[in-house]
């Protein structure tokens, strides 16, 4: 990889990580904000509340399907190309969502606008390994997923006050300038990216080997334990913990901002010992959530034991999309967008599942569905630690491509 490093001063690479920073920001609230105004899309596509929710569905889905195909299909391509092109396309897509009144047509371009996000994520990665020392690949990657973190701190609600002031077509429309800006800043502070040396099929070998389908496993596990319980958190706050009103976005926001604050560190923990980080950030989550049940009723260790899960929880997100594309080896590149959409299939596992336990018992039961699958990952990750990169040779013309195992 060194081989195809952008020289960039100090300066410029931290303005192109603040590119992509903002670039996944403000993609991550665009996927995010349908949830926070969902009532008024309802009443204006004249749809039901369920069917409005589709939209959250069809985007998850494109994420996770759509987003690896465009990721294959643009494998040759210079990445640069690829993130000015893909933010254009989110630009016109959610301009014309904006404008539509067709709830057909809106399922359509979600489906889109979730690819897309998917291929902005593998070549912002892509971009932000290039810009920086191979030692410092971790923390560009902390970098980058904490835009979701906080994406999802403030991201949504931001957009939903927008919404509920503007309605919201106005939030929609905020997102569409924030696009705009990065779209500008792509194209002026992103160096060219070159494309992988081998082809989908070659890289396919090694994205899809053994090793790296194991650590995809703990990546979808972990968000599954994660949002077993996140899903139904409002509900545990208000039912066992006796939180209502105002407060209830105080916890909330205290548990997102921990989410943006492990991320970065995160990145940090990824380039010392990512193997290490993922075991340890499991055993807090278990440790949190076993916490969170007992003291439930408490409400100030309640927001204690918030912290320490969301510092837990994205603590490890950059050690989990180290190790795959360090596994994958030759294939890093395709593998890049794997964890993605891992997590968005665990999200959903999650979701379900939390619903299956807290139907007719209490909400403190989703918190044990998310325990037990919070164990299953301690053991996944204590298992693929033992796991190792390929060995290839340096003539390939895909190993150029490879990321250094962390120490």
């Amino acid at each position: 990889m060194s081989s195809q490093q952008a020289v960039l001063s100090p300066g410029r690479a931290n303005l192109a990580l603040a590119t992509l920073f903002l670039g996944m920001f403000v993609l991550g609230s665009g996927e995010l904000l349908v949830v926070g105004v969902l009532d008024r899309m309802a009443a204006d596509l004249h749809v039901s509340i369920p069917e409005a929710g589709s939209l959250v569905t069809v985007y998850a889905l494109g994420l996770a399907i759509g987003g690896p195909i465009l990721t294959a299909l643009t494998i040759r391509m210079e990445k640069k190309a690829v993130l000015v092109g893909t933010v254009a396309l989110f630009v016109v897509c959610n301009l014309v969502a904006v404008l539509t009144a067709d709830y057909g047509l809106f399922l359509v371009l979600r489906f889109l606008i979730g690819a897309l996000q998917g291929l902005f994520i593998a070549g912002a990665f892509m971009a932000a390994m290039v810009v920086v020392p191979a030692e410092r690949i971790g923390q560009a990657i902390g970098i980058v997923i904490s835009g979701v973190a906080v994406a999802g701190a403030f991201g949504l609600p931001l957009g939903t006050l927008v919404g509920q002031t503007l309605g919201w077509r106005g939030s929609f429309t905020a997102i569409v300038v924030g696009a705009v800006v990065v779209l500008v800043g792509v194209v002026a502070l992103i160096p060219p990216v070159p494309p992988a040396g081998a082809g989908a099929g070659h890289q396919a070998k090694y994205a899809f080997a053994p090793r790296v389908l194991a650590v995809l496993f703990l990546n979808f596990i972990v968000f599954a334990s994660m949002f077993a319980a996140l899903t139904y958190l409002v509900p545990f706050l208000q039912d066992v913990t006796g939180i209502s009103g105002a407060m209830l976005s105080v916890f909330l926001l205290a548990y997102g901002a921990a989410t943006a604050v492990g991320s970065f560190g995160g990145g940090k923990f990824a380039d010392r010992n990512a193997k290490s980080t993922l075991i340890v950030g499991s055993v807090g989550i278990a440790v949190s959530l076993l916490v969170l049940y007992f003291v439930g009723s408490v409400a100030w260790l309640v927001a204690l034991v918030l912290l320490a899960l969301g510092l837990s929880f994205y603590s490890i997100v950059p050690s989990l999309q180290v190790r795959v594309i360090s596994l994958a080896g030759p294939g890093g590149q395709l593998a890049q967008s794997l964890p993605v959409s891992a997590a968005n299939v665990g999200i959903a596992f999650g979701a379900f599942a939390g619903g299956v336990a807290i139907d007719g018992r209490s909400a403190s039961a989703t918190v044990v569905t998310a325990l037990v699958f919070s164990v299953v990952t301690i053991a996944v990750a204590w298992g693929t630690s033992f796991l190792k990169p390929p060995v290839v040779e340096e003539s390939s013309p895909a190993a150029v491509q490879s990321v250094p195992e962390p120490a």
